[in-house]
């Protein structure tokens, strides 16, 4: 506070020193505004790169092309804040509340419990104070990981008394034999490869800065023999999915490193999905991904020997040879994804005024309006409710699907856009037959964005074989993401049972669903 002692006397020095202070506040208040409207900037770029990467399916970019750019706006942001914290004095701090999810501290972790007491016990009057009560806040720390080497002792004994030889305890089970690294270290560069997307090289330098000095084939070694081990529940896993009789597919590329013309060439890896979650159904969700040299429909046909049931899929043509009329075995029925056919819609209404298109767009958005309502109802209610609301919808888009197509030419973009929403009508309207169908099928494509981002990061898979590798350990990780299991303890857990020689008939229990109700019971 200004001391009145301390002013001029002179009525002009008076009149400056209230310009200057004047001046000074015209200046707080232009830098204010200047920082408000860069935070006002960046918090509309930041809503726009979060709408480009994770709003609808069919309007968003890549979310790849944006994970950079939101950090350093959001790193941007945040110094502009603590620019503000740091004007104002510590004491007189009044903490804003923003609208940021801060985290949570889950109840598992451990605690460590810190006292801060005061300087002095003793109060000003000379008595002794005593504890009324305490402000407790938690922050989260982080001890980084730390390797550490297991010594095991086998102690040799020999009777004193004859020479009937030494006794000593057989050499405990190793998943790789006279190796060095336990299960968990194999588990540990399994989840960082495939479900932290770190190639075995950088996973090695990380490595070499504890003082560690392993090449990277030695990593490769261990991911090529637990992958081997991992096979058979990988064959349990698929073969439990195909048992469903409601499935999603979907296929994406896997470039594939070719030895003899040192070049990449395309293979897939095909994704069989399940996902009962929205109709309450009991089977646990999964996924298992299989590589494949080609994306030709013979590979899903082989991929799904003995699957019978509904097959829900995008327009790809390879999946017509599924219900091909000529094609004996087990019956399939294809149900298509609404979220294409909208999406070919949606591009059409970037590229100027569009009002069939819009109103197609709008049609199918009355669709998933009603859908995102029967989320969690069992089979029959979703029915009930897809016979009443949803027909009549379906019913009046055909009746303007055959209208439009009529009326405007083959070949342009909305002409295309009808064309395959109609070639496709039998298998779009197919939801409302059956209340275990989805209305798209976007659950099988949630669980191959980490393929892709695994692709983005690897390049390419080094052989064939390395493919196949790669598609049954990420078929574990991602099943057991899909369960809230935990996928370094699931892959510690399991290859420790199969190292301890777990029984080939009990295969099925080191799946993660069922791993996880043992742990629970242990």
């Amino acid at each position: 506070m200004l001391d009145t002692a301390d002013l001029p006397d002179d009525v002009a020095a008076l009149k400056a020193m209230l310009i200057a202070a004047q001046a000074r506040e015209a200046g707080k208040d232009a830098q204010i505004a200047r920082r408000d409207e860069r935070i006002e900037r960046l918090e509309k770029l930041v809503a726009a790169f979060k709408q480009a990467a994770f709003g609808r399916k069919s309007e968003k970019t890549d979310p790849d092309q944006f994970d950079l750019a939101l950090e350093d706006l959001e790193t941007a942001m945040a110094a502009i804040h603590a620019e503000d914290d740091a004007e104002v004095p510590a004491g007189n701090r009044i903490t804003k509340p923003r609208a940021i999810n801060r985290g949570s501290l889950p109840k598992h972790l451990p605690r460590v419990e810190e006292i801060v007491e005061p300087e002095s016990l003793v109060c000003a009057c000379g008595g002794c104070l005593h504890c009324i009560g305490e402000d407790v806040s938690e922050r989260l720390d982080v001890v980084p990981a730390q390797f550490r080497v297991i010594v095991t002792h086998r102690p040799k004994y020999a009777c004193r008394a004859c020479t009937d030889g030494v006794v000593q305890a057989p050499a405990p089970p190793r998943l790789i034999q006279a190796g060095l690294p336990t299960e968990a270290t194999v588990a540990h560069v399994l989840v960082s490869k495939y479900a932290d997307h770190l190639p075995l090289y950088r996973q090695a330098q990380i490595m070499s800065r504890q003082g560690i000095d392993l090449d990277r084939s030695t990593l490769a070694d261990w991911v090529g023999r637990a992958a081997f081990e991992l096979r058979p529940v990988f064959d349990a896993l698929i073969a439990d999915l195909k048992r469903s009789t409601k499935l999603f597919m979907d296929e994406t590329r896997a470039p594939v490193l070719d030895p003899g013309s040192r070049k990449t060439k395309t293979g897939y890896f095909w994704a069989l999905a399940r996902d009962d979650g929205p109709w309450g159904g009991g089977a646990p969700p999964g996924v298992a991904f299989t590589y494949a040299p080609g994306r030709g429909g013979i590979h899903a046909e082989r991929i799904l020997q003995g699957f019978s049931g509904i097959l829900q899929v995008d327009g790809y043509a390879g999946y017509n040879r599924l219900i091909a009329p000529d094609r004996v075995g087990t019956d399939i029925r294809l149900a298509y994804c609404w979220a294409h056919a909208r999406r070919k819609l949606v591009e059409i209404t970037r590229n100027g005024s569009a009002p069939i298109a819009e109103d197609g767009v709008n049609r199918i958005g009355e669709l998933y309006r009603i859908e995102a309502e029967l989320r969690g109802l069992d089979p029959q209610a979703r029915l009930a409710r897809r016979q009443e609301r949803s027909a009549p919808l379906i019913a009046d888009m055909r009746t303007w699907l055959l209208h439009h197509r009529a009326r405007v030419a083959t070949k342009s973009p909305v002409g295309e856009a009808l064309a395959y929403i109609a070639k496709y009508w039998d298998g779009l309207k197919l939801f409302l037959t059956d209340g275990r169908i989805e209305i798209d099928n976007n659950s099988v494509e949630r669980t191959i964005r980490p393929i892709a981002l695994n692709r983005k990061n690897a390049l390419f898979a080094g052989h064939d074989t390395g493919a196949e590798n790669w598609a049954t350990i990420a078929s574990l990780i991602e099943t057991c993401k899909l369960n809230t299991v935990e996928p370094f303890a699931y892959l510690t857990g399991i290859l420790t049972a199969i190292v301890n020689g777990h029984k080939q008939s009990q295969i099925d229990d080191l799946l993660p669903w069922n791993w996880m109700n043992k742990a629970a019971q242990i």
